[in-house]
C-alpha cells in the first residue's frame, strides 16, 4: 500500500510534468526533501524506484538535483554527504528516461551575486546569487537572510524574480565570497540547537545549498572587508589606536551598528577588555561618530553616542570591570 508522502509526491509531479519548468520543480523537491524526516527517505525512495512511472522517475530525479553529492573539495558533515548520495543513486540512470527539460535541473550558471544590509542597523544581512539555466531560461535569485547578534547564522531563504533585487539596495559582491557565506550560515545553524528560523529557511535549504555548491571558486570564512574601506578617520592623537579597538570589537560582523551595539562597546566592552592610551580614550567618541557616518549615519546611533560617551573616561578609569585578559595585560604591564 503506497504512504500518503508517495501518493501526494505522484500527483503533484504529474502537475509538474505539465509545467516543463525546472525551477518550480526544483522548489517542490527542496519542499519535499524538507517534508522527509530521515527515517522515513530510503523507504519512500524506495517505493519511488518499485513504481518506475514517468511521475516517480521525475521525483527521484528531481530530489537527486536538490541533493547533490557534494565534490570532493566541499567542506559538508559526513551525514549531510552520505544523505545527499542516496539521493543520488536513486536517481542514477533516469534523467534520460524524461523529457529534455528534466536534464536541466541543477544545471545552472551564476550571474552575480551581492551583500549588504536587510535592516537599517544590519542586524541581519542578505546573501544574495542570481542563476540561469543552461538554456537561459528562469532567471531567478536566491536570497538569504544571515542573522548578526547571534554569529551569523542563516535565517530565512527564499528564490525569487532577479527584479526583487531592485528593491534591496545590495551592493555587488565576488560570487565566490557570497556563496561561502551562504554555506557557512546555514552550516552554522544547523549546530546549533533549536535556532529560530522562517519556515521559508527550512523550505528553501536543499536548493540553497545545491545552488551555492554550483558557483565556482567557493570561499568558506571569508572575512569581510568593510573596515578597511573606511577612510575618514579623525585627525586626533589616539585615534588609530581607537579605530584598532573598534575592529577588533566589530569582527568579522561590521555591517551590524546598532544603538544597542553602540552602547555595549562603549559601556561594557571597551571597560572590560580594552587597555587604551588617554588619547585613545578621549578620540573615541570622534572615531565611533565617524564610523557611525560611514555605517549608515543612523540617528538614533548617533543619539546613543552622545548619551553614552561622556561616561567612557570614568569607565576606562576604573578597573572593576576588567576581565581576566585584561587583568592579566595590566599586571604584565606593570612588571
Amino acid at each position: 500500500m503506497s504512504t500518503s508522502a508517495f501518493t501526494t509526491a505522484i500527483t503533484q509531479a504529474h502537475d509538474l510534468l505539465r509545467w516543463h519548468s525546472p525551477l518550480r520543480t526544483e522548489l517542490w523537491a527542496a519542499r519535499l526533501t524538507a517534508s522527509l524526516e530521515q527515517d522515513q527517505v530510503a523507504a519512500f525512495l524506495r517505493e519511488l524506484a518499485e513504481d518506475g512511472g514517468t511521475e516517480a522517475r521525475l521525483t527521484l530525479v528531481a530530489l537527486a538535483a536538490v541533493n547533490p553529492s557534494p565534490s570532493p573539495g566541499d567542506e559538508a558533515p559526513s551525514a549531510e554527504a552520505d544523505e545527499s548520495g542516496v539521493y543520488t543513486r536513486a536517481a542514477e540512470g533516469l534523467v534520460d528516461t524524461l523529457s529534455p527539460w528534466a536534464s536541466r535541473m541543477g544545471r545552472v550558471t551564476c550571474e552575480g551575486a551581492w551583500y549588504g544590509k536587510a535592516d537599517p542597523y544590519g542586524e541581519q544581512t542578505l546573501a544574495v546569487l542570481s542563476f540561469r539555466y543552461e538554456n537561459g531560461k528562469e532567471p531567478h535569485i536566491l536570497v538569504v537572510g544571515i542573522d548578526q547578534p547571534n554569529g551569523g547564522l542563516a535565517v530565512d531563504a527564499v528564490v525569487e524574480e532577479p527584479k526583487f533585487l531592485d528593491d534591496l539596495g545590495l551592493d555587488a559582491a565576488d560570487p565566490g565570497v557570497v556563496g561561502g557565506r551562504i554555506l557557512d550560515a546555514i552550516e552554522l545553524g544547523d549546530r546549533i540547537m533549536g535556532a529560530a528560523v522562517a519556515v521559508t529557511l527550512t523550505e528553501v535549504r536543499p536548493l540553497a545549498i545545491a545552488r551555492a555548491r554550483t558557483v565556482p571558486g567557493v570561499v568558506r570564512g571569508a572575512g569581510d572587508d568593510t573596515a578597511s574601506r573606511f577612510d575618514d578617520l579623525p585627525d586626533l592623537p589616539g585615534a588609530r589606536e581607537a579605530f584598532e579597538k573598534l575592529v577588533e570589537f566589530i569582527g568579522d560582523r561590521p555591517l551590524w551598528w546598532s544603538p544597542s551595539r553602540v552602547s555595549q562597546f562603549l559601556t561594557s566592552w571597551l571597560p572590560r577588555e580594552a587597555i587604551l592610551s588617554d588619547e585613545a580614550i578621549a578620540a573615541m567618541p570622534e572615531v565611533v561618530r565617524a564610523w557611525s557616518h560611514f555605517s549608515g549615519d543612523q540617528p538614533a546611533v548617533l543619539r546613543q553616542i552622545d548619551e553614552d560617551a561622556p561616561r567612557l573616561p570614568a569607565l576606562m578609569a576604573d578597573d572593576s570591570p576588567a576581565g581576566l585578559a585584561k587583568r592579566i595585560a595590566q599586571s604584565r604591564r606593570r612588571l
